[in-house]
């Protein structure tokens, strides 16, 4: 059984995607109402709870011309200036520094042969996420929407790893990434099995400050490969932690968003979910 917000989710999805489909057209409040099956008063009022802004707001960033403005503002070493810059407070999850630490060549190799996995489900405010972790740290994160799917494909990532479900504290506090007050979240661990390329792809994402947006070329360029963009796209896409290795916020350098392995309407959602928690702290008496 789906939880409320679950299903809260899924109608903000459904709606994000109308908005997309039909912007030229400027539907109403009713008309984007009525394809959730709610009145617009109950629609405007889960809207707002869960993105914080209004359904016309939140659609103003998650546009083209507001990732293209946010593009312009980032130059190609963004990820380098905001580190340099000690840029801090709690809509800032990269300053948490969250750690990677990557498998044993021995470990990547056998397919997590002794390892110990313990998994967890939960919710999120983009839907199920299915959790998971070795004593070193955090190694899986993935969004899902069938419980026994999500389960594969992490015991596919690690077929000789033995397995078992128990909610961990380190589950905890990575679910407390979802919470609006980042302040309060402890540093996280992360135990990831990939190869030295990718480790230091999904290190730099770690990088790109919250509300800010980044380019294949631009990972690239931080991680001294200039000619490696479509290498760079290809570790991006292979990314075990979702969310917390923030992929999502690499988009094209045209503004379009593009693929995310965990529905392209998810990263429509989070990235403008994201813009708006930014933006409130940023300007807290500024008027929608």
């Amino acid at each position: 059984m789906q939880s409320q917000e679950a299903i809260t989710y899924q109608r903000v999805a459904e709606a994000l995607q109308y908005l997309q489909e039909n912007y030229k057209k400027q539907p109403s409040l009713e008309e984007v109402a009525g394809k959730s099956n709610l009145s617009p008063f109950h629609f405007q009022r889960i809207f707002t709870e869960w993105a914080g802004v209004s359904p016309k707001k939140f659609l103003q960033y998650i546009s083209l011309g507001h990732a293209k403005r946010v593009l312009k503002n980032t130059s190609s070493n963004l990820i380098d200036a905001s580190m340099a810059a000690g840029l801090s407070g709690p809509g800032r999850l990269h300053d948490l520094f969250i750690k990677i630490e990557g498998m044993t060549p021995g470990e990547y190799k056998n397919g997590g042969a002794n390892l110990q996995i313990n998994y967890s489900f939960a919710t999120s405010p983009f839907g199920k996420v299915l959790l998971a972790s070795t004593a070193k740290g955090i190694c899986h994160i993935s969004f899902f929407e069938t419980e026994g799917f999500a389960l594969k494909d992490l015991t596919d990532r690690y077929p000789n790893a033995s397995f078992q479900e128990s909610m961990e504290p380190i589950h905890q506090k990575a679910l407390a990434i979802f919470d609006k007050d980042w302040s309060k979240v402890d540093q996280i661990k992360l135990h990831l099995k990939g190869t030295d390329f990718q480790l230091k792809v999904w290190e730099s994402l770690l990088q790109i400050p919250m509300g800010k947006l980044s380019t294949y070329g631009q990972i690239a360029q931080h991680i001294q490969k200039p000619k490696a963009s479509r290498a760079v796209g290809t570790a991006i896409g292979s990314n075990p932690v979702a969310y917390l290795i923030p992929c999502h916020r690499v988009i094209q350098s045209s503004g379009i968003f593009g693929g995310y392995m965990w529905d392209p309407r998810r990263k429509t959602a989070i990235i403008g979910w994201e813009a708006a928690m930014t933006d409130k702290k940023e300007f807290p008496k500024k008027s929608e």
